[in-house]
C-alpha cells in the first residue's frame, strides 16, 4: 500500500526546512525528503554565515525581510538555538541610492549615513569607498544552525523527516493528488512543495511553467583576520561598475565575519554555469586573484594571502527575483541563491500559505507567470 501524507516537502535545505516548520506548527501532516545528508555542501544552504541585509528599496523585499527578522527570533525561542546576530550592516559605494536612508526609515528600519571619516575610525578593518549606509537592524544569520533548528522543531511537532532520500519524480494524478517517487518508495500526497534549489529544472522543469532558472558555481572565501581589535559589521560594497576605477571588479562584493573562520567575502552571481550533479567545486583562478586584490585594497584588517575558498551554487531567475507560486497541487519555491537566506522563515510562511489557504495568491514580483526583466543586481 502506498503511504499517503497531507503534504510532502521535497528538498531539506533552508527553504524546505522552513516550510516544514511552518506546516507542522499549523498541525499539518508533513513529510520532508532530503536527497543528501542533513547539512551537506552540494547546494546553497551550507555554512554558518549569510548576510542579514535589510538594505532593500523594493517594498516586497522590505516587507519580507521585516517578517523574517521576527520569525528568526520566534524560531530561536522555540529551538533554543542562536541564529540571528545583529552586528549591523554597512553598505558603501556610489551604487547605494541617495534616498536609501529615507526609504528604510519609512519602512520601520533604523538607518543612518556615516561619513567616510567616521567610518574609517569606527570600523578599522575596512577601507571605505564612500560614506556608509549603516543599518543596526542588519547582521548575519546561521544557515547550518537554522536547518537543524527548523527540522528539530518540526519533528517535535510531528513532522516526518528523511535524509538520504532522492526524489526521482513528482506528478499530479487524475484525482488531484501527487505521486512522489523516491529510489525506494512511492508516496502520495494532497500537495507537494518543491524546494530543491539547483535541481529545480531537473525535477519539475517540464511540469510547472516558470522563468527558466540557471545554476552557477560561486566561490567566496574566508580571509584570515589580522586586525584583532576591529569591529566587523556585515557589508556590501556597491560601486558603479562602469567607473574605470572599478573595471577590475566582477560584480559588487558582499561579506561578513564568520566566527572562527575569518572574514567571508565574495563576488555576486558571476560564477560559471554548471550542472549541479557535475561540477568541480574548484575556484576559478582569475576570480580568486580578483578577490584577493579586493581584500588587499578594501579589507586591510585581513591577510589577502591567507584564505580558504568556499564552493556553493546560485540558482537564479532572469530578474534575480524568487519564484513563489502554486499550480494545481504543486507549490514551487526556487531562485533564492545569492540573497534568499535572510528571508528563509518568511519564505517558509509564504509557501505554507499556498498549502493551507486556498485563497493564497502569489506576491506579484515572485509569481511564476511574471514578465521577466533583464538581469539586474540585487543586494546580497
Amino acid at each position: 500500500m502506498t503511504e499517503h501524507f497531507e503534504t510532502i516537502v521535497v528538498g531539506g535545505g533552508l527553504m524546505g526546512s522552513a516550510t516544514a516548520w511552518q506546516l507542522a506548527k499549523r498541525g499539518r501532516e508533513v513529510m520532508l525528503l532530503e536527497r543528501f545528508d542533513q547539512t551537506h555542501k552540494k547546494g546553497a544552504s551550507h555554512g554558518s554565515t549569510r548576510n542579514f541585509n535589510v538594505g532593500y528599496t523594493e517594498r516586497h523585499y522590505l516587507d519580507l525581510v521585516k517578517e523574517a527578522g521576527k520569525l528568526w527570533r520566534e524560531l530561536e525561542a522555540e529551538s533554543g538555538a542562536s541564529l540571528l546576530d545583529l552586528v549591523g550592516m554597512a553598505n558603501h559605494g556610489r551604487g547605494v541610492p541617495e534616498d536609501h536612508v529615507d526609504i528604510l526609515r519609512a519602512n520601520g528600519f533604523r538607518a543612518e549615513w556615516v561619513s567616510l571619516e567616521e567610518a574609517a575610525e569606527r570600523w578599522t578593518g575596512f577601507a571605505w569607498d564612500t560614506r556608509v549606509l549603516y543599518t543596526p537592524d542588519g547582521g548575519r544569520v546561521n544557515p547550518f544552525a537554522g536547518i537543524l533548528a527548523f527540522q528539530d522543531v518540526a519533528a517535535e511537532l510531528g513532522a516526518t523527516i528523511k535524509h538520504g532520500t532522492q526524489v526521482l519524480s513528482v506528478a499530479e494524478r487524475s484525482d488531484g493528488t501527487v505521486e512522489v517517487v523516491t529510489e525506494g518508495t512511492t508516496y502520495t500526497c494532497d500537495t507537494v512543495v518543491v524546494t530543491v534549489g539547483a535541481w529545480t529544472n531537473k525535477l519539475v522543469g517540464a511540469k510547472f511553467a516558470y522563468p527558466r532558472l540557471y545554476v552557477t558555481q560561486e566561490q567566496p572565501a574566508h580571509f584570515e583576520i589580522v586586525d584583532r581589535t576591529a569591529e566587523w559589521p556585515s557589508f556590501n560594497h556597491r560601486p558603479v561598475l562602469t567607473d574605470p576605477e572599478f573595471a577590475w571588479f566582477y560584480s559588487p562584493v558582499y561579506g561578513m565575519l564568520t566566527p572562527g573562520e575569518g572574514i567571508k567575502a565574495g563576488w555576486h552571481a558571476v560564477g560559471v554555469q554548471v550542472d549541479p550533479d557535475n561540477r568541480s567545486f574548484e575556484a576559478e583562478p582569475a576570480m580568486m586573484r580578483g578577490l584577493q586584490r579586493y581584500a588587499r585594497e578594501f579589507l586591510p584588517g585581513v591577510d589577502p594571502e591567507s584564505f580558504e575558498t568556499i564552493s556553493c551554487t546560485y540558482t537564479m531567475s532572469p530578474d534575480e527575483a524568487f519564484i513563489l507560486d502554486r499550480r494545481g497541487s504543486i507549490v514551487l519555491g526556487a531562485g533564492f541563491s545569492g540573497q534568499g537566506a535572510k528571508f528563509t522563515p518568511a519564505i517558509g510562511r509564504v509557501l505554507a500559505d499556498f498549502v493551507t489557504d486556498p485563497d493564497a495568491r502569489a506576491i506579484p514580483a515572485f509569481a511564476a507567470d511574471r514578465p521577466t526583466l533583464p538581469r539586474m543586481g540585487l543586494e546580497a
